[in-house]
């Protein structure tokens, strides 16, 4: 399969502090690549250039084809780049509908007449139909969280960032919102995903990416990565530790 993203020798400094490190990877077209690391590991930050509302300070980012290092997030993002947040960001005083309408509206560009069905399409996907009519403040955390990828796809991505949507879940909604993530996957959408839920990168994932320090530790099939000593050593400590 072609690659969708390709990310070269990208470094991001706050400051004086390296929080980025010579990263590379590459994701492929219609894979769920997961991405493992312990806090201050560089995730977010890692997100945050690919969908431009940090400036790398070197290194470049292709998607599509396309060097997409200096573009503004809004073009990213027409350009078919959605992410969601850890903590889920819903426009509250709007009903879930409304929310997915202005992701499509504003974000994917669509006009009106064509947000409409489409956004009731996404609400099937994600379960969330029967609580279309409801005001986004005052969901339960399970459907800001299925609302929240709502909202990432309404954008109508290629490629899919995903922030720890599984903090905070019980097993069974984790479970849940895993057979929404690989649905999501099936209908085309390549996925980038940030979890600390070994279960759900485990299970969900292709390829599983270890950061650590801002830099790239281990990349490959998930059972042999999460085996490798390296990688244990970075969650564990060493002996000598």
């Amino acid at each position: 399969m072609p690659d969708i993203l390709v990310v070269k020798s990208l470094e991001k400094y706050f400051g004086h502090l390296l929080v980025v490190s010579q990263l590379s990877f590459k994701v492929r077209q219609g894979e769920i690549l997961g991405v493992l690391g312990p806090n201050g590991a560089g995730k977010t930050t890692m997100f945050n250039l690919i969908t431009g509302t940090l400036k790398a300070d070197g290194g470049s980012i292709i998607f599509n084809g396309v060097d997409i290092t200096r573009e503004s997030p809004a073009r990213r993002c027409r350009q078919g780049i959605g992410r969601t947040y850890q903590i889920p960001r819903p426009f509250e005083n709007m009903t879930v509908y409304e929310n997915l309408l202005v992701g499509a509206v504003h974000g994917a560009g669509m006009r009106e007449k064509h947000a409409a069905p489409f956004a009731m399409e996404v609400l099937e996907l994600i379960r969330l139909l029967p609580e279309k009519d409801k005001l986004a403040g005052g969901l339960c955390l399970l459907d800001r969280k299925r609302l929240e990828l709502g909202r990432a796809l309404a954008t109508q991505p290629r490629l899919l960032l995903i922030d720890e949507v599984a903090g905070g879940l019980t097993e069974n909604e984790v479970e849940m919102l895993l057979k929404v993530v690989k649905e999501i996957q099936h209908r085309g959408v390549s996925i980038v995903w940030i979890e600390h839920i070994l279960m759900m990168l485990s299970e969900g994932v292709d390829r599983l990416l270890v950061l650590d320090g801002g830099r790239r530790l281990q990349c490959g099939d998930p059972r042999h990565v999460m085996n490798s000593q390296d990688v244990m050593e970075c969650y564990l400590g060493s002996e000598e530790d």
